[in-house]
């Protein structure tokens, strides 16, 4: 059966408008999960529904606070995206009754670890907050036919305690001791001798 020009055409037309609609379906941002906590130097998008002068991106600052009109100087540190839009709602409903407030992180900035020594592309690495040891060596680049592969040390700070965490690089990539391969925190440093 020969198809028509004016089917045809509508045919091809359809075909274009589901790819084209599934691209976007793929394409859109998926929400952080909900006990994401929010980072120094995380963008923060703030919105008050109906209220166009309370809308924009918000920069988490260096001491973990954001500032928003009408609510002053708000801590973030150690905080998810919900308490803060809950804490923002609250400070807001002294001059708005009942707002309606969004908050999501436009951007995750905050999440540095640093990948040092024996490797191809030693750097800092803006990540994910779900990346191990095993990722972040091949975000360097992987290591240097001169890497100590079994004396790798991943430095963390808590507080002011600083720890060494030991990582085989043998051991893991054979299966072995995999509790090793630890989901890596802002501010970790992975030193590769």
């Amino acid at each position: 059966m020969k198809i028509c020009g004016p089917i045809r055409y509508l045919c091809i037309v359809f075909g274009l408008v589901v790819a084209i609609s599934n691209t976007a379906i793929a394409q859109q941002v998926v929400p952080p999960d909900e006990s994401y906590k929010v980072l120094p130097g995380d963008m923060l998008q703030i919105s008050v529904w109906g209220e166009e002068n309370l809308q924009g991106e918000v920069l988490v600052r260096p001491d973990g606070a954001i500032s928003f009109p009408l609510c002053g100087d708000i801590s973030a540190r150690n905080t998810s995206v919900m308490e803060l839009q809950e804490e923002i709602t609250k400070r807001l409903t002294r001059y708005i009754s009942d707002p309606v407030v969004t908050v999501s992180v436009a951007q995750v900035l905050g999440n540095k670890i640093y990948v040092i020594g024996q490797v191809k592309r030693p750097d800092v690495f803006v990540v994910n907050p779900q990346v191990d040891v095993l990722q972040a060596l091949t975000m360097a680049g992987g290591t240097t036919p001169f890497a100590s592969l079994n004396d790798i040390k991943i430095l963390r700070r808590t507080g002011d305690r600083q720890q060494a965490l030991r990582f085989r690089y043998d051991d893991v990539i054979k299966g072995r001791n995999l509790e090793q391969n630890v989901i890596l925190q802002s501010g970790d440093v992975v030193v590769v001798p």
